[in-house]
This record gives structure tokens, C-alpha cells and sequence, in this order.
């Protein structure tokens, strides 16, 4: 059974990002490619992957943005299995082009396939669908079907889920990783035809309630096992995930193992590793290391690529399945074989342990009078870390504060209100909408404790949801200024809810969110006070096929060992520090903005 689990109340947007222990918050949805016109989703081929399409380069101004070469660079990144940054792609574009109905498709079609391939690179997920009984699944979705009708921040239309679980069905027999595991033995030709077919089982039927829902869906279950020989749970599993993946892009089921990363991102803590890796195609990115953890005691850092995990290459595993080989239960081991992007590779062993992860990457003084805390994601953690470092910054003289939030994709509602209670002496902080009256709140700031410290927020197109919370009640009280880009405007909150049987659980969008005078976030975002453009990128724009680092380069090296656990494998050069990308060292035009203005409200007070 699905539970609703009331604290936590997330908002936070979602992108593909891997804690080495797995699954961050993050993760976007996704929809197939050869769909026919019945289909909820647009009709096209197969996408094959190819190894050699190249990314043609794309304007970027409005001016000169163009809907066909949004499409033709969005496909060549399709045509590499590249979901995500096709996800991303297509997500820029459409703030410059909106509401664009091709954009908007091609987006959702991305978005299905990742969800497909992102569960099937899942060992959790996997092992769920094999233990799952077909009863036992489709009370799973008739769990997630209720929970649907109980808290879903709309009303449903229960056809339409019947038609969103056929779409990923119809997806998912297009995807190698499922097909291998359920299909191995059925000739393609069968595959294609059925999928082709498959919407015909749904298509013009009566959808009435969640019965006749259930019904639809055992009958296409049946369809599938007698034409395919595709075992039931397989084909319930994807009306499960259909029923929530396509409602929004922040609704998804979770896995077990994404759930459990959800609760140690919430809590600050987990077990693994300690870093942040980009998973994508046969590329696995460390982009972040954390301090103190075994990969920083090991010697890894941003950069550096994750070439082999326990003798396997990523390469004939695949990223994604190369991060989920990552976790593992605390105190066991880990062989790692990493490159900084050279033709040299080292190879370690790396003790998994707890680690804990702080939301406050950053808290010094500036220009001797002005705190600066960059605050990366909002946590269980992240009001008592803001806490000591305010009362540390104003113990060495502080007399303006900078928060910066740029990047910051969001996190727990409450601790965004907590932290704007801090700044904020009365009056509303954000109030909540949702379908079920639960949802329904309105979040206000008492006097007590706090802080009158002139204040200036940093924020960019990537701060989002609990970020804008924050951002949006600082200036609707005119509590301080507001820097940077205007943020990326998600205004929806997604509630938590684990299952005890077949799935990790459920993350369901649950209301919308409006700022104190009542506006709404979603599409528009918060806009600065002072707006300072984002530096435009000088690097090459055209992108070639993902091409890993040399594997495995015999060379001399000496040997070495901490004493955590990670030890360097003797005959391996010690690792360096991965080649800094073409933007680093730029000058920091918002951070300097922010500074620049903040020593002025100092000065100004001073006198």
C-alpha cells in the first residue's frame, strides 16, 4: 500500500543527476517515438542510436531561434539516446519559443524514453518486477490509481491514463534494456508489429472509473503475454509508470532505490561514495565530490570519468547502469577504474560509507564586511547550517549577508519557509492550492529570531521551486534585493509517498505555490531586481557523440592508500585534476553585482 508521508512536502525541480549511491533529486520524465495518431503522444520511426550523428550547433537569441533547428539539433540528440539533454534542450527552447506544440511533443517523447531507461538501469526496479505477482501489480496500480484520485493536484481522466500506460508500453518496446530482459527470444518483427498495434486495445473505449481502468489494463496485459510472450507484471509496470509520468514533469513513481536516495538527500546524509555523477549514454561524470567523503579521501574530483565499476566498462554496461552499480550496503567495497579525460587511467578500491551531505556549500566573509552562504539544495539540515553560519559571519564583523541560490533546483518546502522566517518579521512567506483541502496552507513568518541584516539574493535560471519560494517572499516584502537571471519557474509541490510492495514509492504533484502577493511561480519565475544577463558561452556549441576517455593505458606509478579504505592500486599513476572547462575563471558578474550592492546598503547604514 501507498502511504502518505505529510512532512515531506518537496519542491524541488528535476534533472538527471546521480549521489554515488545513485539516484539525487532529480529526474526528468519522458514519451516514445513511433506512436501512432491515437496515441496521446506523437507518431514517428523508431529512433536507432548512432554513434556517429553529430549535434548541429543552434542559435540561442529569440531573434534568431528558429522551431526547425530547435527540432533538428532536439533529434540529433534523440538519434544518440542523449534523453536528457534532449530534455534540456528542448526545456530552453521553449522559454524562448512557447507553447510550440512540436517542441512541446518531441520534449514528452524524450521524457518517456529516459523514464523507461532510467528504471531499467535500475537493479531495484528490475528485482520489483520479478517478484511482483500480476495481482500483485495491479494492486499497485490501483494504489497509485487512488492516490491519483485522492491528492492529485487536478482532476483525472481516467481514459487518458489508460492512454499515457499504452504510450509507455508502446516506448518501452521500442528500448534495448527492456527488450533484453523481457523479450530476448521474441523475433523484432512481432515486437514492431504489436507495438504498432497495441493503442487499438484502447483506443475509443469507455474509461469511466478506476475499475474500468484496472479492466483495460489487465486486458492489454493479456494481449501483450499471448501475441509477445511478454509476462504480465512487465506490461502493468508501464501502465503504472504511464499513469503518473505523463500528468506533469515532476510526477513519477519512484523506485526503491530512488526512494531511498529522495530520504537520504532530505536527511543529508547517505551511503556510498560521496559524489555527484553525470550519467549519460556510455559517459559517467564525477561533478561533484563532498568533502570529507571516501571519494575525496580517495583522490577523485569534478572532472574526472568514471571509466569501469567492479571490471565492467561503462562502455558495454552503460552509464546509468554503471551508477546504480554503485551503491551498495555500508562498509562494502567498490573497484573503480577513473580517467581526468587523459590517456591515463587509475584504478581503486573505495570503501562505501555514510556521508554526509551539507546544503550550505559555502559560508566566508567577502570584501571584510559581507557574508556570503551559497546554499545548494533546501534539506532537513539547512536551516540549523544557515544558523551557525550566520551567528560565525557575525562574529567576524558581518554587515550585509549574500545568499546565493544560483543552481539550486529546491527541496523541502518547510525549510525554505523556515529560512525565510528568519529574514522576514511578519506576514505571509507562500501559501499552497491544491485539489484536496489538505493541501491548502497558508506559511507565515513570526518576529521572533529574526535577522534584520540587509540582504541580497542570488538566483538564476536553474534556481527553482523551494529557491523561489524563498526568492519570492524576500522581495515581495521588500526585505532585500534580488540578483541574477530570472529563475526557471516551477510553482508546484510534490508530495512523498512510500509503498510497502512493488514499487519504492510515489512522488506526486499535490498543489501550486503562489509568493505573498499571491503570484504564481510556474512558467513566469521570480524576477530580479537588478537583472545581470547570463555570460554567454563562448565553447564550441556543436556537440559530437559521446566518446569515453582511453580505458585502460598501461603506465608506471606509485602506489598509495589512505586510511579509509580507498586504496590506489599499485603500477597506476595518481590521479590529477580533471582539465578546468572553457568557463572557469570567467568573472562572476551576478556574484560581483551582489557584492558591489551589498557593501552599498552597508556603507549606507554605517553612515
Amino acid at each position: 500500500m501507498l502511504h502518505h508521508l505529510r512532512p515531506l512536502i518537496y519542491a524541488a525541480s528535476c534533472c538527471l543527476a546521480w549521489m554515488c549511491s545513485g539516484w539525487a533529486l532529480s529526474q526528468n520524465l519522458p514519451t516514445s517515438d513511433a506512436l501512432p495518431a491515437s496515441s496521446p503522444l506523437p507518431a514517428s520511426n523508431p529512433l536507432a542510436p548512432s554513434s556517429q550523428a553529430t549535434v548541429p550547433a543552434m542559435a540561442e537569441t529569440p531573434a534568431s531561434l528558429q522551431p526547425e533547428e530547435v527540432l533538428r539539433v532536439g533529434k540529433a540528440l534523440e538519434q544518440q539516446r542523449r534523453w536528457q539533454e534532449a530534455i534540456q534542450h528542448y526545456e530552453k527552447s521553449l522559454k524562448l519559443l512557447p507553447l510550440n506544440k512540436q517542441i512541446t511533443e518531441r520534449m514528452q517523447i524524450s521524457r518517456v524514453h529516459l523514464d523507461v531507461t532510467r528504471r531499467y538501469a535500475d537493479r531495484s526496479f528490475i528485482e520489483s518486477v520479478e517478484r511482483s505477482t500480476p495481482a500483485q501489480s495491479i494492486e499497485v496500480y490501483q494504489d497509485v490509481v487512488s492516490k491519483l484520485e485522492t491528492y492529485y493536484v487536478d482532476s483525472i481522466d481516467y481514459y487518458k491514463l489508460a492512454l499515457y500506460g499504452t504510450a509507455f508500453l508502446e516506448v518501452a518496446l521500442t528500448e534495448r534494456e527492456f527488450i533484453q530482459k523481457h523479450l530476448s527470444k521474441t523475433p523484432a518483427a512481432s515486437i514492431e508489429n504489436f507495438r504498432r498495434n497495441v493503442h487499438r486495445l484502447v483506443f475509443g473505449k469507455k474509461v469511466g472509473n478506476a475499475n474500468e481502468l484496472k479492466n483495460l489494463a489487465l486486458l492489454v496485459a493479456s494481449e501483450a503475454q499471448e501475441q509477445i510472450g511478454l509476462m504480465p507484471t512487465a506490461t502493468l509496470f508501464e501502465f503504472i509508470s504511464g499513469s503518473v509520468g505523463l500528468l506533469d514533469p515532476y510526477s513519477s513513481i519512484l523506485t526503491p532505490g530512488e526512494y531511498r536516495e529522495i530520504m537520504s538527500q532530505i536527511e543529508g546524509n547517505l551511503i556510498g561514495l560521496g559524489v555527484e555523477l553525470w550519467a549519460e549514454g556510455n559517459e559517467l561524470r564525477i561533478v561533484d565530490v563532498f568533502k570529507g567523503s571516501p571519494a575525496a579521501q580517495a583522490g577523485l574530483l569534478p572532472g574526472h570519468y568514471i571509466l569501469e565499476v567492479d571490471g565492467q566498462t561503462i562502455v558495454s554496461i552503460g552509464a546509468k547502469r554503471a551508477a546504480d552499480m554503485l551503491r551498495g550496503p555500508e562498509n562494502s567495497s567498490v573497484k573503480l577504474v577513473i580517467s581526468s579525460g587523459g590517456d591515463q587511467s587509475v584504478a581503486i578500491d573505495v570503501v562505501r560509507r555514510r556521508v554526509e551531505i551539507p546544503s550550505v556549500s559555502s559560508a566566508e566573509m567577502r570584501n571584510g564586511q559581507i557574508g556570503y552562504i551559497r546554499i545548494t539544495n533546501f534539506q532537513k539540515t539547512t536551516v540549523n547550517e544557515v544558523s551557525r553560519a550566520l551567528f560565525d559571519l557575525s562574529s567576524q564583523g558581518m554587515k550585509s549577508l549574500v545568499i546565493d541560490l544560483r543552481r539550486n533546483p529546491g527541496g523541502l518546502l518547510e525549510s525554505a519557509v523556515e529560512l525565510a522566517d528568519y529574514f522576514i518579521v511578519r506576514g505571509g512567506i507562500v501559501s499552497t492550492r491544491g485539489r484536496n483541502t489538505s493541501e491548502n496552507r497558508n506559511y507565515t513568518a513570526h518576529a521572533a529570531g529574526t535577522w534584520d541584516m540587509p540582504l541580497v539574493v542570488l538566483i538564476d535560471a536553474e534556481s527553482a521551486s523551494a529557491s523561489e519560494i524563498f526568492a519570492g517572499a524576500i522581495r515581495d516584502h521588500d526585505r532585500g534585493y534580488i540578483v541574477g537571471q530570472i529563475s526557471y519557474g516551477k510553482g508546484s509541490v510534490q508530495g512523498v509517498f512510500p509503498s510497502e510492495r512493488g514499487i519504492g514509492g510515489l512522488r506526486l504533484t499535490v498543489s501550486r505555490f503562489y509568493s505573498p502577493s499571491g503570484t504564481a511561480i510556474s512558467q513566469r519565475g521570480i524576477t530580479p531586481h537588478v537583472m545581470v544577463p547570463e555570460e554567454p558561452d563562448t565553447t564550441p556549441t556543436t556537440l559530437v557523440a559521446l566518446k569515453p576517455p582511453v580505458e585502460s593505458v598501461p603506465s608506471q606509478g606509485s602506489p598509495g592508500s589512505t586510511e579509509t579504505g580507498a586504496n590506489l592500486t599499485a603500477q597506476r599513476p595518481v590521479l590529477q585534476p580533471a582539465s578546468e572547462p572553457a568557463a572557469a575563471g570567467k568573472p562572476d558578474r551576478v556574484l560581483e553585482k551582489g557584492l558591489e550592492i551589498a557593501g552599498q546598503i552597508a556603507a549606507g547604514r554605517a553612515r
